[in-house]
């Protein structure tokens, strides 16, 4: 069975501040999250996840990461997210966030 790794984008619903990661399990990573247990997005509650990919190694998942966080951009990041949200509306996908239901404000 192949291992996946995840970069993913979270913004937060208190100051709309983007967090860039990446991590091996996407749902127990977000868990950590909601549970205030990262230290940087636990005072950052609520949360949303925007944006994610998938990747066969964590070598690459690690270089997009840092590819992205380099941007320091918040128009970088949004053009991400407006780009998947485009692609999704067009696929008949869901284009709207996936909301961290249980992360409560911090």
């Amino acid at each position: 069975m192949n291992k996946h790794f995840y970069v993913y984008i979270l913004q937060s619903g208190k100051d709309f501040s983007f967090y860039v990661g990446q991590c091996d399990d996407l749902d127990r990573r977000m868990s950590k999250h909601c549970d205030g247990l990262s230290k940087y997005t636990a005072t950052k509650r609520p949360l949303s996840l925007k944006y994610f990919e998938v990747y066969n190694s964590r070598t690459e998942a690690l270089k997009r990461e840092r590819q992205i966080k380099h941007m320091k951009s918040r128009k970088y990041i949004e053009q991400i997210n407006w780009s998947i949200s485009a692609l999704n509306s067009n696929l008949n996908g869901h284009p709207d966030p996936v909301i961290l239901e249980n992360c409560p404000g911090g």
